[in-house]
């Protein structure tokens, strides 16, 4: 199994920012409140940070509500608000190191992960909506009659935008880059696991010179900050990020002001394996696939569907990889897999590994807690899985493969859509005939073929069925962010 690691290689980055950003000014919670973020590796508090809830959100809605009806937000050229979007990418960029550095120590995820993954992702998404800032707009209509008729894509409104803490800084900039390109106002919710990134980039924001209101950051709770957000009557929009049951209590909540919603939710992804493909990758693609981000990711492959005739082999080679995973310090550039993000998840996914015992699946590694400190769970891969099991069916967020054997195409496409969810799905097969049959026939919002978690801001992501409504990046998402106005003129 894992072993200890080597001191660390980067430095701890010093924490900046732990008030909250309402109407261009840093405040303390209206109630005085503050709770902490802890460290997931060290389980050591690394700051307090101010607590909102109802009061806070109102005062965040009352300044993002004038900002977007007045000031110089509500007339700036489209193409200028592009140029405040590419300076705030721009400053990431400056600050790449220590916003890489404090995503690891807030969240616990390998710094090689953030500085890989989710600090180029953030910033290329910003960089793709500021070029759109000024491309958004309507068609022209031959309607009949002597009438002249045009429509029009204006922004919707003030934007309540509730993100997960699995990609902190990233879930914040394919919120942002969408609302801000469309001339939106926001105000943002982080996950109270993960605040402190999110903070920051309010500060970059404002250094980049974004009027006062324009991106408000309220952290705290969801029952009381989050549940304020989406009850408020100034707030024309919750676009959700997190866990299903969550988006049905938002659903419910936001009927009474009937506001626009977008959610981007959980998954069960199937990735299924046939026997002709290159098993090099599709075991390597099978392992990123669940274990990056130690498997806290909505589309992880966590249902892995591997073909009978290379279902021994497959095995034994995947095993063998999950095994070399190395465990420990996110600060060393040589781990791989860092802890779970707080002692709820780290509970609930070794909940989820006794279940899978206790119902018969077959615990072929991992399966343990790794080390005395911090919420490290061992890379586990189960066998012998059977589609009717919890850890087959339920969500767990964490680093646990289930390895399902099937027979032939047929069976595994029904097996595959055997779910609630339907976020996304991978097929790994030389067949190209075979490849597209798979894409057409899994209801999924994206279908990956011979590889795994790839992501650009150009294309829309989101899901079918309980995954999700809406779409996440490119084009797509800019609909989430407008309403379409037609103006109808006599010409007689």
């Amino acid at each position: 199994m894992a072993t200890a690691l080597e001191p660390t290689t980067f430095a701890v980055p010093e924490v900046r920012q732990t008030q909250m950003l309402i109407g261009g000014k840093w405040q303390d919670a209206a109630s005085g409140k503050t709770f902490a973020t802890v460290n997931p590796a060290t389980e050591e508090i690394i700051a307090e940070v101010a607590e909102g809830d109802a009061a806070d959100i109102d005062l965040a809605a009352q300044a993002a509500r004038a900002a977007f009806e007045s000031g110089p937000w509500a007339t700036m050229d489209a193409r200028d608000r592009g140029k405040l979007m590419t300076k705030l990418a721009n400053l990431i960029e400056d600050n790449f190191d220590e916003l890489a550095a404090l995503e690891s120590l807030d969240n616990g995820k390998p710094i090689s992960d953030a500085r890989a993954a989710d600090l180029p992702l953030a910033i290329d998404c910003l960089h793709y909506y500021a070029g759109w800032a000024d491309k958004i707009h309507g068609d022209t209509i031959p309607i009949r009659g002597d009438y002249f008729c045009y429509t029009r894509r204006e922004p919707l409104g003030v934007c309540g935008q509730i993100i997960p803490w699995n990609f902190p800084m990233l879930m914040a900039a394919w919120k942002w880059g969408p609302a801000l390109a469309a001339g939106c106002t926001i105000v943002m919710k982080p996950a109270e696991q993960t605040p402190l990134t999110c903070l920051r980039m309010g500060e970059l924001a404002m250094e980049a010179g974004f009027p006062p209101g324009v991106i408000n950051v309220v952290p705290g709770y969801g029952p009381t900050a989050g549940a304020a957000m989406v009850k408020h009557p100034g707030v024309d929009k919750i676009a959700f990020t997190g866990e299903h049951r969550t988006a049905q209590i938002i659903m419910a909540d936001a009927a009474q002001t009937l506001k626009r919603l977008t959610f981007e939710l959980g998954g069960k992804s199937p990735n299924i394996v046939f026997a002709d493909a290159d098993l090099d990758a599709a075991i390597a693609g099978a392992e990123f696939g669940l274990f990056f981000n130690q498997g806290q990711c909505c589309c992880a492959g966590s249902r892995l569907f591997v073909e009978e005739s290379v279902h021994e082999e497959f095995v034994e080679r995947i095993v063998e990889r999950a095994s070399s995973r190395v465990l420990g310090n996110p600060f060393d550039a040589k781990t791989t897999q860092g802890p779970q993000v707080d002692q709820d998840q780290f509970e609930k996914i070794l909940g989820y590994i006794e279940k899978g015992k206790e119902q018969g699946a077959a615990c072929v590694t991992g399966g343990n807690r790794f080390g005395d400190k911090g919420y490290f769970v061992e890379p586990t891969i189960f066998t012998g899985v059977t589609d009717d099991m919890a850890i087959a069916t339920d969500e767990i967020f964490g680093p646990v493969m289930n390895i399902l054997s099937f027979k032939d195409f047929d069976e595994v496409v029904e097996r595959a859509n055997n779910t609630q969810f339907g976020l996304a799905a991978a097929v790994w097969t030389r067949d190209v005939q075979k490849a597209h049959r798979i894409a057409n026939s899994v209801r999924a919002g994206t279908v990956w073929v011979n590889c795994y978690d790839v992501f650009d801001a150009a294309a829309p992501f989101g899901g079918f069925k309980m995954s999700g409504m809406g779409r996440e990046l490119g084009e797509a998402a800019l609909a989430n962010y407008t309403e379409s106005k037609t103006v109808t003129m006599s010409l007689g």
